[in-house]
């Protein structure tokens, strides 16, 4: 240990290891009088490591920061000591991911509406609207507004040196952000505002946002493309949208209501210029994946690995929200980082069977600002892409009510829904597919590049029935607590329904490491197509 303690962030890590591992009674005296479900040893070292990883001193893990690397060194830490083989290059737990960021900074960003009778009105930047920042973007500009329905094709003539404004919107059979965006480009815009749809309940629009800021892989072509041609891309809250129509006879609320349910929606220019000025800051930063192995029991099956994920990154600080600046990110996603570490050290103790194929422990970093780090990883495997069996990604949970029901992404797409259903029966949980696809959950987590590999993978979100109490407290997560100071350690959690889960969760990375039969994409998913690991 003592090696590892020489620098003053080493002692620190050291202390919370030491913290974590001996589970202090008088913290748990609090957890029980706090709650009274955290009933089993397991769930109370679990949850002592979501404290480590999200309390005040970590900062909120922002990509890039001092403290993100803070939190990385103490995963590298706990892996170490339960045993794991550090799976990056050259010996190391720590996998660098070359980063680009350009970032908004609030003073000298500024959006104003000048009225045709030459009156000016603020909108306030991260409280009303907020933009994308992106390299080479103008510092300035001003231009007339016009207002174009869903931003389809057809509605944009006429549009050149203005500003479309579009109804913006995740709903099925309506044009999609990328899109409006391509048809705002083809016709000559100068810059896109998408108006949020406040009647899309299910998730709903997040203010204030918590910062303007891009963050791209230094060494993707993609997003270099991307960049190319710069192009101011907005979003604006519903209240702001009835300032900027104001003058124009129209009713900001009609139109939001018709767009919510898909009626037709009439093309307008509005009396109004928007003038911006955009402040950005370019800097190159780098931020590591955490990757282990721990080798499988068996000869064959050992050469397998099945990665089991979750995203060690959080928001660090942002706009104030209740007083608060500080997003923990408690519950998104350093609970399952911890569960990471937890099962790790279950099997070095002998609580749960060594796998007979080898499991590769990744901590991905970069999730929020777009899955950088598991798309880095599975371009960069540490291991032969090929010698990847299957993934388990560890995101979107949220623990509030009891666990009857579980959602999984891509369940029908690949061979292993059917083993969760399996190993979940066992336990008297239900597993269903998505029913809200207009979400994009399945794209939003890293196990999406995954599959993009042809490799298997699968997460989970706590289901719940229509109408019922489980539901009213999971959308009230979101529009409370969902990327915001809220999600910290005094939130509410249903502790039995996380040691429910946890328990899930061993028995299918259990299932998966000890199955002769190797998992695969089914040939109906939209996945299946020319194996990209080299296989057979």
């Amino acid at each position: 240990m003592r090696p590892a303690c020489e620098s003053v962030t080493r002692l620190v890590i050291c202390l919370m290891l030491l913290s974590a591992l001996l589970v202090p009674a008088m913290s748990a005296e609090r957890h029980h009088a706090r709650d009274g479900e955290i009933h089993d040893p397991d769930t109370m070292a679990w949850w002592h490591t979501t404290e480590a990883l999200s309390g005040d001193s970590m900062e909120g893990r922002d990509t890039g920061s001092p403290a993100y690397q803070r939190a990385a060194e103490y995963v590298a830490t706990r892996f170490k000591s339960a045993g794991l083989q550090p799976a990056a290059e050259n010996g190391s737990y720590f996998q660098a991911v070359p980063m680009h960021e350009v970032a908004a900074l609030p003073q000298g960003t500024d959006f104003t509406l000048v009225r045709s009778n030459g009156s000016e009105q603020s909108l306030a930047f991260l409280g009303q609207i907020t933009f994308t920042p992106a390299p080479g973007l103008p510092t300035q500009l001003e231009a007339a507004l016009t207002f174009r329905g869903y931003c389809g094709k057809d509605a944009m003539s006429d549009v050149a040196g203005k500003i479309v404004v579009c109804f913006g919107t995740q709903r099925a059979n309506l044009p999609s952000a990328a899109t409006r965006l391509a048809n705002a480009r083809d016709g000559h815009a100068l810059g896109l505002i998408s108006v949020d749809d406040p009647w899309f309940t299910i998730e709903p629009p997040r203010w204030p946002f918590a910062y303007a800021r891009s963050v791209n892989l230094r060494a993707n072509s993609a997003a270099a493309e991307q960049f190319a041609d710069p192009f101011c891309v907005m979003r604006i809250s519903a209240d702001a949208f009835a300032s900027l129509l104001e003058g124009t006879g129209q009713d900001a609320t009609s139109i939001l209501k018709a767009g919510g349910t898909q009626q037709t929606l009439s093309n307008f220019d509005i009396p109004s210029r928007l003038r911006i000025h955009v402040h950005l800051a370019e800097r190159d930063i780098s931020s590591p994946n955490i990757l282990a192995i721990l080798p499988g029991t068996n000869p064959t099956l050992r050469k397998e690995y099945v990665v089991v994920s979750a995203h060690l990154d959080g928001y660090g600080f942002g706009t104030l929200v209740s007083g608060d600046r500080l997003y923990n990110g408690t519950l998104d996603d350093a609970a399952y980082v911890a569960l990471l570490i937890q099962m790790a050290e279950d099997i070095k103790s002998h609580r749960l069977p060594a796998p007979q194929r080898s499991i590769l422990f990744a901590a991905f970093t970069g999730e929020e600002k777009g899955l950088l780090g598991s798309k880095w990883f599975v371009e960069h495997t540490t291991v032969p892409i090929a010698q990847l069996a299957a993934n388990v990604n560890l995101d979107q949970l949220r623990p509030l009510f009891p666990l009857n029901i579980l959602t999984a992404e891509a369940l029908e797409d690949t061979s292993l829904g059917s083993t969760a259903r399996r190993v979940a029966e066992l336990l008297h949980i239900e597993i269903r597919p998505d029913v809200e696809a207009e979400r994009n959950l399945l794209r939003r987590a890293d196990q999406y590049p995954f599959l993009l590999k042809n490799v298997p993978a699968i997460s989970f979100i706590f289901g719940y029935d229509p109408g019922t109490e489980s539901e009213r407290r999971y959308r009230e997560w979101y529009q409370i607590r969902y990327h915001r100071p809220q999600d910290d350690l005094t939130q509410p959690i249903d502790f039995a329904a996380a040691a429910k889960f946890n328990d899930f969760f061993y028995k299918l990375v259990a299932a998966i490491a000890t199955d002769q039969q190797r998992p695969e994409i089914l040939p109906t998913s939209q996945f299946a197509r020319k194996d990209q690991r080299g296989l057979p």
